[in-house]
């Protein structure tokens, strides 16, 4: 059973290889993690002897089958600790993951098929992110980029690219949140921004924010 450290290394280097097919870099995990590189060539080793990662020096490190598992793991327990949080103890979506990344070290394989089936099985968390099923699986679904979006189009919320703290308070500020109907009014040349009419209500987001909005489109 990988330590928390483990647990955590494995998770960013699953979060960073999606957004890319190479591998992970050592400079850009330790970037990640906030550690020096030096930690995190020494604790690759580890990991690679331990079968989680298959590492090569300036060429980067991918999960192996296992840790590609055990990452998976930690991602369904997080995210599902998520959905708890807000939907049953009213926490902000914007607060909950940091008490997320602690509770997603519990490794009680009961308990957290108990709560995926006391929340009724969510396929999605607070912020729209999939949660993979007791076996691994995520479910794929059609979205984009509110940003994307042009001139008297209508979209859906679905969620975010980012947990950002302050641009989850910033969404939540004006009302954009999961679920929300979404009509484009007006895209302007000059920077991007964007007005939209959201529950009958206007309002205006800038090309930044828009392009951290996920919607998928009516």
């Amino acid at each position: 059973m990988p330590s928390n450290t483990v647990e955590n290394y494995l998770k960013a280097i699953y979060h960073l290889s999606q957004e890319s097919d190479q591998r992970v870099q050592t400079n850009h995990l330790a970037n990640h993690l906030e550690v020096k590189s030096s930690t995190v060539t020494d604790m690759l080793k580890k990991l690679e002897q331990a079968g989680w990662v298959t590492y090569e020096p300036y060429k980067g490190v991918s999960l192996t089958p296992e840790g590609n598992r055990s990452a998976i793991d930690v991602i369904r327990k997080h995210r599902l600790w998520e959905v708890f949080l807000v939907d049953k103890l009213q926490f902000s979506w914007s607060d909950v993951h940091p008490v997320a990344e602690q509770l997603e070290h519990v490794n009680s394989k009961e308990l957290v098929e108990r709560l995926d089936a006391f929340l009724g099985y969510p396929k999605w968390d607070p912020h729209g992110d999939p949660i993979p099923d007791k076996y691994g699986n995520i479910e794929e679904r059609e979205q984009t980029q509110l940003s994307l979006l042009v001139k008297d189009t209508s979209a859906v919320m679905l969620g975010v690219s980012e947990d950002n703290k302050s641009l989850l308070e910033y969404l939540e500020k004006i009302n954009l949140r999961l679920g929300v109907r979404i009509k484009v009014l007006e895209v302007l040349d000059f920077d991007g921004s964007m007005s939209l009419e959201v529950d009958n209500k206007f309002l205006q987001i800038s090309q930044k924010a828009a392009n951290k909005v996920i919607v998928r489109q009516l």
